[in-house]
């Protein structure tokens, strides 16, 4: 059993990740799903040999003392791969991302024009949210590659690990991996400020230094485009400044209510129109409305601002939700158990989907 002939398998599958556990044959994730492939069953000695073959001595180190290793490898001809190495019970297992081969566009994705709107923004905070496994750094590089595509200015990323290479179009883009071209985010975004650029990239806004530093580039005249793991609008505003210690949190909400442009949260859900995932988004902008709410700490009023604002392009998870199940794409169970307000759906009741109304078979 050799690794490459594994990552074919899964770039060959459309698998989004493959899993090496002890105990099990490997495993990849496909359309959200965990499928055990057809090998033989993963000893300790066997993901020792297919983990450690294809780490650097300095990796190896790393994961010696660390007992834990996250880092990115290119394969020619094959793609991008970001792995996280890991022990349990004593033995090594490895979770691996499987790359982008090409970068699609929002259009694709399934996100509103507005979004690509956002890109033409010459400075700012704008925040893609979501649970891991959301598809929030495809939405991250997408948004990249339009400003690439549209725009002549320097575009900077810091990632942990880089999962897409961009090449240089009308933009010149630099790509700095954590722990082998930086110490961490917070430091790396430090530096990035002194070699000008327009756009900064940012893989995970995780820390308080991070987020500081963030804001402090979007105030400086930098389009800070990044991605935190919250589930909606509000608990990104709160997030963001919970991070900070008490006697700072309303200097914080000033600076993000003046620098913050939209927040897209996102999630994947399971399709019942065909193969595949669909993405469900929520946008909020930050219009003078918003503004005004984060500075006086009324985050509770967002989602009516947000439910109330279709003019501006705004537009709630649930309203997502319930336009795909209409449109025959998603269960009516599936927008009911990821609605945020799950209740205010029940009482619309289920209706007919648009797609079914039309005569096309339910799959």
């Amino acid at each position: 059993m050799e690794l490459l002939d594994l990552l074919n398998l899964a770039v060959h599958k459309g698998a989004s990740d493959l899993h090496l556990l002890v105990g099990v044959p490997p495993v990849l994730r496909v359309d959200g799903e965990i499928i055990v492939e057809d090998y033989d069953v993963l000893t300790p000695e066997m993901t020792r040999e297919l983990i450690l073959g294809c780490l650097t001595p300095d990796q190896k180190d790393t994961l010696e003392r660390e007992l834990q290793l996250c880092f990115s490898m290119k394969v020619p001809d094959l793609g991008y791969f970001r792995t996280a190495v890991y022990y349990e019970q004593g033995t090594l297992g490895a979770a691996i991302r499987i790359g982008m081969s090409d970068i699609k566009s929002l259009e694709e994705l399934g996100l509103p024009p507005v979004a690509a709107e956002l890109t033409r923004k010459s400075s700012g905070l704008i925040l893609i949210t979501g649970p891991t496994g959301s598809g929030k750094t495809t939405t991250l590089n997408s948004m990249i590659d339009i400003i690439n595509r549209e725009r002549r200015c320097k575009i900077i990323m810091v990632e942990d690990p880089i999962e897409h290479i961009h090449s240089n179009k009308r933009s010149i883009v630099v790509q700095q991996e954590v722990h082998t071209d930086t110490k961490s985010f917070g430091r790396a975004l430090i530096h990035i400020l002194r070699q000008d650029p327009n756009v900064i990239g940012v893989g995970e806004m995780r820390d308080l230094e991070t987020i500081s530093m963030a804001l402090t580039a979007a105030e400086t005249g930098h389009l800070v485009i990044s991605t935190l793991h919250t589930p909606d609008a509000p608990q990104t505003v709160d997030r963001v400044v919970d991070v900070f210690p008490p006697n700072q949190q309303n200097q914080i909400r000033t600076q993000l209510a003046n620098s913050l442009e939209a927040v897209i949260s996102q999630q994947l859900l399971p399709r019942v129109d065909g193969p595949g995932r669909v993405l469900a988004t929520e946008l909020m902008i930050c219009t003078p409305a918003v503004q005004n709410i984060i500075r006086e700490n009324k985050v509770q009023m967002l989602r009516n601002v947000i439910s109330t604002s279709q003019s501006a392009g705004m537009y709630t998870m649930d309203s997502s939700l319930r336009n795909l199940y209409q449109r025959g794409i998603i269960t009516y169970d599936t927008a009911v158990t990821k609605a945020r307000v799950p209740d205010e759906l029940r009482l619309r009741g289920p209706g007919t989907p648009v797609a079914i109304a039309n005569g096309l078979e339910r799959l």
